[in-house]
């Protein structure tokens, strides 16, 4: 019999939790991947002047990394407050840190009023978005997760993942709207400031509507068995819950690091590095690019839902090593239409990848939800995503950046695509199918098996 706790919520009460989900995450995205942008088309020259074109772009880039560098710090508190109190608060916190970082970022001096304290005070602010990105990631994806039934997890779970294609859509939109109707010199000097200054008004609606959400019934069940575990045992400590996802969960970690290897490389090279690749190597415009990047990033929000339908219907695997193959294959006729120059064919490019992307990202939800026991899920499911940020997408446009300096070709930068969708296809080829799993069986399991150790200790 269901748990009270996993039973599905009500028709009404479901999609409010999807859009609070989806609402924060597209605002996080938004800032974060409007930063992204910002280093390909501007930051170069307004932060770090006087370099090789190429040189400025992988220092702007650097600052971007750093951004990721945050993530797993972020993941590590969000996640660790997140198990402890739950997944609302730290919702609301991530949210605040993320768009106040931005709304500054659109407020900072540049190089030219005053020199060098401008980049530091430049990277300063990503890492703050990075940080506030590592924790909303994890928890946006847990609310929903928690909240629905497991026959249609991968479904719902997946709307909270259109928040990466739809904050990309909106950054990208509104850049590509400023650079359309303002002249270079207009948008280098003032109009880049815009998207960041929005972003202060995206915070209040978002915030608006995620205080207006239920914590999460599985959480809440899992904390009152805490509860009455600690009031048993005499008011004895409970363990760390990284400590805990680390002894009992470190396989899947491993797991969950792998499967991001190809999914986070792909998507920084198909909608940030090739802001640079097409611009300076296809002699593309930036209007183009972005209107490239825009249209695939719109598909890309349609497909992930439909993904994640079917990772209900045939697993949660299946879907996610189609996706790895796919962007594996699809690297060589990448570049090769994108060197064309043609829209039609930067169209295709883009959106046949962000296509194979999806069929990774729209199931990772779920999957990496149903790998953990719920009071170390947050902090599982967070660290094995951002600390795979790391490896993954934080250098991703600056290795291919680099390569493309050094070798001035395409092919090192999809082989390195493809070595990256090679390591995730072993990951989840490893990987045990969650599919079916109820989330708080997960925990009731783990809690049978801690508390039979516990009775076989006490009996020696």
């Amino acid at each position: 019999m269901a748990s009270a706790a996993s039973a599905p919520p009500t028709p009404a009460k479901l999609p409010r939790i999807v859009a609070a989900s989806l609402i924060g995450t597209t605002i996080e995205w938004y800032d974060f991947f409007l930063y992204g942008s910002a280093a390909a088309l501007v930051f170069n020259k307004l932060f770090f002047p006087g370099s090789d074109p190429l040189v400025g772009t992988l220092l702007s880039f650097l600052t971007y990394a750093v951004g990721f560098a945050a993530r797993p710090l972020g993941a590590l508190v969000f996640g660790h407050y997140g198990d402890r109190l739950g997944r609302k608060k730290l919702l609301v916190l991530s949210l605040l840190l993320m768009g106040g970082a931005t709304f500054a970022i659109g407020l900072l001096p540049t190089h030219a009023t005053v020199g060098s304290a401008a980049p530091v005070l430049l990277t300063t602010l990503r890492l703050v978005q990075g940080f506030a990105l590592g924790g909303e990631w994890g928890g946006a994806v847990l609310l929903v997760s928690e909240h629905g039934d497991a026959r249609r997890r991968g479904f719902w779970a997946s709307w909270p993942q259109t928040g990466a294609p739809a904050g990309q859509l909106l950054a990208t939109g509104v850049l590509s709207l400023l650079t359309a109707v303002l002249s270079d010199d207009a948008f280098g000097s003032w109009g880049w400031r815009i998207p960041f200054l929005l972003s202060g008004v995206l915070v209040i609606v978002g915030l608006w509507i995620r205080l207006s959400v239920d914590e999460s019934p599985v959480f809440q069940q899992a904390l009152a068995q805490a509860e009455a575990r600690k009031a048993a045992s005499d008011g004895g400590a409970e363990k760390l819950p990284l400590v805990s996802v680390l002894r009992h969960h470190w396989r899947d970690i491993l797991v969950a690091m792998g499967a991001r290897m190809a999914e986070n490389i792909s998507y920084y090279v198909i909608t940030a590095f090739i802001l640079v690749y097409a611009t300076t190597s296809a002699g593309v415009s930036k209007q183009t690019a972005l209107n490239a990047v825009l249209i695939g990033s719109a598909v890309h929000f349609a497909v992930i839902p439909a993904w994640g339908a079917l990772s209900d219907r045939i697993g949660r695997r299946p879907v996610y090593l189609l996706g790895a193959a796919g962007v594996g294959l699809w690297m060589f006729p990448f570049f090769s239409l994108i060197d064309t120059g043609g829209f039609g064919n930067l169209i295709i490019a883009v959106t046949v990848g962000l296509v194979l992307h999806g069929a990774m990202y729209a199931p990772q939800a779920a999957f990496f939800s149903e790998m953990f026991a719920t009071r170390m899920r947050y902090s599982g499911a967070s660290i094995g995503a951002q600390f795979a940020s790391v490896a993954a997408g934080a250098p991703a446009p600056l290795i291919a950046t680099a390569l493309l300096s050094d070798y001035g070709s395409s092919t090192p930068i999809a082989l390195y695509v493809i070595a990256a969708a090679v390591l995730t296809l072993i990951a989840v080829g490893a990987a045990k199918e969650t599919r079916d799993r109820d989330l708080a069986r997960v925990e009731s399991a783990d809690t049978e098996s801690s508390g039979a150790r516990a009775a076989d200790a006490r009996t020696v």
